[in-house]
């Protein structure tokens, strides 16, 4: 990791396990601290020693030893600070400075830490160059959160975190079924939430031809239950707008 730290010869930090996370702001602000010696958070119990995230710049604040960026990624807000390299005369000679203003999107790479307030000390900080990234960041954090929830993909025995909380046998390492959709749910969303849940498919999941082909719904209606699915958050879009797959958390 460019600009971290390095331990002396004589360390017992084990680089096995310094992994790198992606999460969201939520994520940071849930993660479990084990015990007030150790050095690492928790998220779904797993040791995050890394982490990254996306989020738009609030705020920027400047002082004589360092820079905090309040970042939001729209589940919440958090800090994020950079120190100030004693030979950087120039603000612009602090890696990632130059287009990290108010309302810009960053990626962040860095630390969970608690130094009286929860914040993230930044390894690397540039700005988002391609708002793509984004919505990949979101996806990526939410696929490892299921990855740890769940297990790995296709895994029949669920799989999930390793800290000891019982999973729901309701998911059967896959995704819940249709009976958690609101009773307020139209039938097209119930019927379209079906086939996306029961029909094999790839990571990139259901096209609407497909959808209306195994649910002999109309166009106009598979868009309408698409739209209030995605509005309860069921599904998202993956490859285009005209194709989805399941997203419940």
């Amino acid at each position: 990791m460019p600009g971290s730290q390095t331990d002396s010869p004589g360390s017992k930090k084990q680089y096995g396990k310094d992994t790198l996370r992606p999460v969201t702001i939520k994520q940071l602000a849930d993660a479990q601290h084990p015990n007030p010696d150790a050095e690492f958070f928790e998220i779904d119990g797993t040791e995050a020693s890394q982490v990254t995230f996306v989020g738009q710049i609030r705020n920027i604040s400047k002082q004589v030893t360092n820079i905090t960026y309040r970042l939001d990624d729209g589940t919440g807000t958090f800090e994020v600070k950079v120190w100030i390299d004693d030979s950087a005369n120039d603000e612009n000679d602090i890696p990632g400075r130059k287009g990290l203003v108010e309302n810009a999107y960053a990626r962040v790479w860095g630390k969970l830490k608690t130094f009286g307030k929860r914040h993230v000390v930044a390894h690397v900080i540039r700005p988002v160059q391609d708002m793509n990234e984004v919505n990949f960041h979101l996806l990526e954090a939410t696929y490892v959160h299921l990855y740890f929830q769940r297990g790995a993909l296709g895994d029949k025995n669920g799989g999930g975190a390793t800290n000891g909380q019982q999973q729901d046998e309701r998911y059967g390492g896959g995704a819940a079924p249709a009976g958690q959709l609101p009773a307020t749910a139209s039938s097209a969303s119930r019927k379209l939430y079906e086939c996306i849940l029961n029909t094999p498919q790839t990571n990139e999941g259901l096209h609407l031809q497909d959808i209306i082909s195994r649910t002999n719904l109309d166009e106009s209606d598979v868009l309408k239950a698409a739209d209030e699915l995605i509005g309860l958050g069921k599904i998202y879009t993956t490859v285009d707008d005209h194709t989805w797959g399941l997203l419940d958390m």
